[in-house]
């Protein structure tokens, strides 16, 4: 009967329908919708046998072998349709009474199944009522988030107490679970893959944010937003004051690499950090601008002739004072603000530089990559500012 009324209407052409009609037939159409996808679960929740008959796991599996439907798909409509069928039969209502679209009902039951398993059956009902009567005036990303607080509607009195029991069940759980591992994929890079707290996600995300403009995103090098991300990762990590590590071994904890004399003045060659990994001289240098790396310099016969100097770093006073002077990155062209610019020592330290301001030039992170790149040459020029150029 559903098909032969669509067929009936299937030569009608919208283009000459005008807006009034448009409009109607757009809310009409989504109310019907809603009324056929909660006609198409509540069958599907009864449909066992169906499945059992032609030797499905389960009526996903079967829609997916006879009706073609995405796998994901098909196993979130069983699971809402059981939901409704068995728990939440206020949403089957609304979608029947094309109120409550597919997506809404998705949103609104996973916002129910979140709440504390605990909550009187009362409390729960007129949760679902609230939402299910919010979804005629919200998308389901609004739905969500009103989802998270609808105890303040549904059980105002008892809401906070609620939610402090559920939130700090929820960041117990989050401890546990709180994981990080690297993993060394031998082509130079690491992939390193972390679950942790919300709350340590979005204080993470904050700091990479205040690294990284978007609107500089082409003096920064560019590129799509997870590079960015990632680059502001790195700049991050450079930034940390070892001083303010905890001890280790006896003292703040130092990255140490041995590089031979001669292959840091000239910028060949390698140097390893303790524990195996090699960095080019080039890299070393520019990590010595900004990080507590001290360079284990050795001789023609491996002997230790200088283990670096704690100083090396800019102190913030140092910084501020330069940032006075230099307000953006020192390279040609590029204005990205001082304050998120690193402090580059102009005269190299295996040349025998100092920390002083007049040999400090704030460079962004980009442009102090670049300066310390084989490929590239860099000249200081009568203005204070930095021309890079590629080697011919």
């Amino acid at each position: 009967m559903v098909q032969g009324a669509l067929a009936s209407v299937a030569e009608v052409d919208p283009a000459y329908m005008g807006a009034d009609c448009q409009r109607l037939a757009l809310t009409g159409l989504a109310a019907a919708r809603a009324q056929l996808d909660e006609l198409a679960l509540r069958v599907m929740a009864a449909a066992a046998a169906v499945a059992d008959t032609d030797a499905a796991r389960d009526v996903a599996a079967w829609q997916v072998a006879h009706n073609h439907h995405d796998i994901r798909a098909a196993k979130a409509e069983q699971r809402l349709a059981e939901a409704l069928e068995h728990r939440y039969r206020g949403v089957r209502s609304g979608m029947a009474e094309g109120a409550v679209h597919l997506d809404q009902a998705h949103v609104i039951v996973r916002a129910l199944d979140e709440l504390p398993g605990d909550l009187p059956a009362a409390t729960l009902a007129e949760a679902e009522a609230v939402l299910v009567e919010l979804a005629g005036q919200h998308t389901p990303r609004e739905l969500h988030r009103l989802g998270a607080r609808v105890l303040e509607a549904a059980a105002p009195d008892q809401a906070e107490e609620i939610l402090a029991r559920q939130l700090q069940a929820e960041e117990a759980a989050a401890r546990t679970k709180t994981r990080l591992t690297l993993r060394q994929l031998g082509d130079g890079t690491t992939r390193i893959t972390a679950t942790v707290p919300t709350p340590t996600a979005t204080r993470l995300k904050t700091y990479l944010d205040a690294l990284t403009s978007p609107r500089q995103g082409q003096n920064r090098g560019g590129g799509p937003y997870p590079r960015l991300l990632g680059t502001a990762f790195c700049a991050l990590l450079e930034r940390i004051d070892p001083t303010q590590l905890p001890q280790h071994g006896g003292r703040a904890t130092t990255v140490v690499v041995t590089i031979a004399l001669e292959s840091l003045k000239q910028e060949l060659g390698v140097g390893d950090l303790i524990g195996g990994e090699a960095l080019s001289a080039s890299q070393i240098r520019r990590l010595a601008c900004t990080a507590a790396i001290l360079p284990a310099v050795l001789g023609g016969k491996g002997q230790v002739l200088d283990l670096g100097r704690g100083q090396r770093i800019y102190t913030p006073a140092q910084h501020l004072a330069l940032q006075l002077s230099q307000p953006t990155c020192r390279a040609e062209g590029c204005d990205v603000p001082a304050t998120w610019c690193e402090a580059h020592h102009w005269k190299p330290w295996s040349a025998g530089g100092r920390t002083d301001l007049k040999d400090g030039a704030l460079l962004c992170s980009h442009h102090h990559h670049r300066v310390h790149d084989p490929a590239f040459t860099a000249t200081r020029l009568p203005t204070g500012r930095v021309r890079i150029t590629r080697r011919t």
